[in-house]
């Protein structure tokens, strides 16, 4: 039942994530963007550190530092008469009420908080590719639809809304797509940050003897296993391509683009 539970939580995971990185990219874009220097600065700066990091060293690196900087802002408002160093070598130690999860929490809460550092995490790494792709949409829809809409007296707020950001979405959608192949292809990561994903069973699963389990029925059946997740992944992904697809040619019609022509 473990292995069938984590499918729906790779399909959880991925129905979550999708829309917040989208709103972390298109956050980042529009800070990029932005007139205002120190904005536009925080807005590239998120989009260049984020994207220069491996995925697995800031995966291993950012989980641990947000979860410590939770248990940071919680021990500064509950324990306030706190007289020990938070930082102790490499220990960081804060009071009991402060942790995060509480240790007599159920199991529930803890594959919760994980779960949700994890979507956090992915949203904020794969937010910072979508921004890279939401900047450059944005910058391609032509200009003179832009001064057009400026010249029938829109404001610049009007104008992004009712013809940037209608019109980016076609440039934007193959940069997205492949994004959301790479999302897709990043789920067995989930591992690196506590949550049992299926990569997880299947090895837990599929071997003769794991500190879960002892004695086995089968012999050493990892493969089949593996196997059956790539079947898996290779199926989800044909069918991520076929309704992209539908939705580009739904976008793309009646566009001055290639596809609209077609």
């Amino acid at each position: 039942m473990g292995l069938y539970w984590a499918f729906g939580t790779v399909l959880i995971l991925l129905a979550i994530t999708a829309p917040a990185a989208l709103m972390f990219g298109f956050g980042g874009a529009m800070a990029a963007r932005s007139r205002i220097l120190p904005i536009r600065w925080f807005g590239k700066s998120y989009i260049a550190v984020v994207r220069g990091v491996p995925d697995i060293a800031f995966f291993l690196f950012f989980v641990i530092a947000l979860d410590q900087g939770f248990e940071w802002m919680r021990h500064q408002y509950l324990c306030p008469d706190w007289d020990q160093p938070i930082r102790q070598g490499n220990d960081f130690v804060v009071c009991q009420a402060a942790k995060l999860p509480q240790g007599d929490a159920p199991q529930w809460v803890h594959e919760v908080y994980g779960f949700f550092t994890a979507v956090l995490t992915f949203a904020i790494v794969f937010g910072a590719f979508a921004a890279n792709v939401l900047y450059g949409a944005m910058n391609a829809v032509p200009k003179a639809q832009v001064e057009t809409a400026q010249a029938y007296g829109m404001t610049a707020a009007q104008t992004f809304r009712r013809v940037t950001v209608p019109q980016m979405w076609v440039y934007a959608l193959p940069g997205l797509s492949n994004l959301w192949m790479v999302l897709i292809k990043a789920t067995p990561l989930l591992f690196l940050l506590g949550v049992e994903d299926i990569v997880y069973w299947a090895r837990e699963l599929g071997g003769t003897k794991t500190p879960r389990f002892t004695d086995y029925p089968h012999g050493d059946w990892r493969l089949w296993y593996f196997l059956a997740l790539l079947v898996f992944y290779l199926a989800f992904t044909k069918l991520s391509e076929f309704v992209l697809e539908r939705v580009m040619k739904r976008l793309t019609h009646g566009q001055a683009t290639l596809g609209g022509s077609q």
